[in-house]
């Protein structure tokens, strides 16, 4: 028997191959599917079963690609439904994979077909829990993804306690847990960075697993503090249910190499947004005017997702030489398929031929204490935002700083001065570059980073909360 977790940072994604006797599931695999059909070829073995955990929400999963390129069949738990075909399993109800067997276990609370797929060895003997969303190591599944009229998320996180008191925890202490996400993803609220660990484990610390705990407190704990969902996470919803474009295709169709005059008209023409995905040390250096900058070595993925609202959003790319295909299937990742080219030759190509640029001024966080003293003593109006997220400054922050999360920066475009400059920053500076460019291209052009963000910030002489 053969268990590989296969995680994908960018994501936070865990998806899994499981072979066994020539046999082999998948479960929750990634859009671009090659890698499980390589792994299987390498070992003369036979995808037989692809096994979808829910209807996913911050990725596309490809289940459709590979059970075309496959043959093999996708499975879903009760209640859901699609429009290509799929196995519907009934509660309990067992799949053979050569000399072991996986029962899918209906657990519905964050959806409604959640369901999690309990791995018996060639003995019989529960090995493995596959979780998807529903449970994580030190968090469960959000349950507000699944909302309808007639189920709110108090409702779903109801259904949650008794999927998890009554499915999850009666397992052995000793059965292994797979979830689908680690830390970073927006699908709980305080993810674990480990990503596998053991039913007794989760049972000693995660907090929704509380023997003493009642229904009325766990609807409560998990529900507090939910931040709204990305704009990106009911589209994925829709290509995960209906189907969509394989990668293969959509890398084919947006690879495309662009001069820069045909750069430049497709840009005004189509009213696309120009996306810099190079390094934020070589972003800030400079950068075409009105670009906005998420670059590759970061959370690349969903940041896209929570910032550009329309998935269908025209997009011109400037990446790294060598980095264009790359780029483009990462933005397939979340659905972000519009993709109209790329800049032939990278930033140097802009840069060689004349063209204007814009820069973006990177400050230290001594320079912030040692020049800005006269200012923030004498300004009536804030000079610093903190672009974290809501816990992170509520965890500790510089006392003189705003919270202005990068998620919801556009609900605080009154908050930043238009004729001052001002200083933005976040935990070590990758979000705070982002935040940056998007002001920019708005128009506030005084914009300055700090570099290192807080972790840089925390070690000077200013007082913090």
């Amino acid at each position: 028997m053969i268990i590989e977790q296969i995680y994908t940072s960018c994501l936070a994604q865990g998806a899994y191959y499981i072979e066994s006797a020539g046999e082999v599931a998948i479960i929750d695999p990634l859009r671009e599917v090659q890698e499980y059909i390589n792994k299987s070829l390498q070992n003369n073995a036979k995808i037989k079963f692809i096994f979808e955990t829910h209807f996913h929400a911050d990725f596309v999963s490809g289940h459709v690609t590979l059970a075309e390129k496959t043959a093999a069949k996708i499975v879903y738990g009760p209640t859901a439904k699609t429009t290509f075909n799929a196995t519907i399993a009934k509660d309990n109800e067992i799949f053979k994979i050569g000399d072991i067997t996986i029962t899918a276990i209906h657990t519905p609370g964050h959806t409604m077909e959640s369901t999690c797929y309990l791995l018996k060895d060639e003995n019989g003997k529960d090995h493995a829990i596959f979780t998807g969303d529903t449970l994580f190591l030190g968090d469960v599944g959000r349950p507000d993804l699944a909302q309808m009229s007639s189920i709110t998320e108090k409702d779903l996180a109801g259904f949650l306690f008794d999927s998890l008191r009554n499915k999850l925890m009666p397992l052995g202490n000793d059965v292994i847990v797979y979830p689908a996400h680690g830390a970073g993803s927006a699908c709980g609220k305080n993810l674990s960075t480990e990503t596998i660990g053991t039913i007794g484990n989760q049972k000693e610390t995660n907090y929704a697993l509380r023997k003493d705990m009642t229904k009325e407190e766990f609807i409560k704990e998990v529900t507090d503090g939910l931040m709204p969902p990305p704009a990106y996470f009911p589209f994925n919803v829709k290509l995960n249910k209906q189907g969509y474009k394989s990668t293969d295709d959509v890398i084919k169709k947006n690879a495309r190499p662009l001069s820069v005059k045909d750069f430049e008209l497709i840009a005004n023409q189509k009213e696309a947004l120009i996306l810099d995905v190079r390094h934020k040390k070589e972003f800030i250096k400079g950068f075409i005017p009105k670009a906005i900058f998420i670059g590759l070595e970061g959370t690349f993925a969903p940041w896209v997702g929570a910032l550009i609202k329309d998935i269908d959003q025209p997009i011109l790319l400037v990446t790294p030489v060598g980095e264009e295909k790359n780029t483009i299937m990462r933005l397939s990742r979340v659905g972000f398929d519009n993709v109209l080219g790329f800049l032939e030759g990278g930033f140097l190509t802009w840069q060689n031929s004349q063209k204007q640029i814009d820069t973006l001024e990177s400050v230290s966080s001594e320079f912030f204490v040692q020049k800005t003293q006269k200012i923030r003593v004498n300004s009536g109006s804030n000079i610093l935002f903190d672009v974290r997220k809501p816990g992170e400054y509520k965890a500790s922050h510089i006392k003189m700083a705003k919270s202005t999360p990068l998620e919801f920066l556009n609900n605080h475009l009154k908050d930043f001065p238009k004729e001052k400059p001002f200083f933005v920053h976040c935990a070590s500076g990758y979000r705070s570059v982002i935040a940056a460019s998007i002001l920019k291209a708005r128009g506030f052009h005084n914009v300055k980073d700090v570099s290192g963000g807080y972790e840089a910030l925390a070690t000077t002489s200013l007082e913090r909360i």
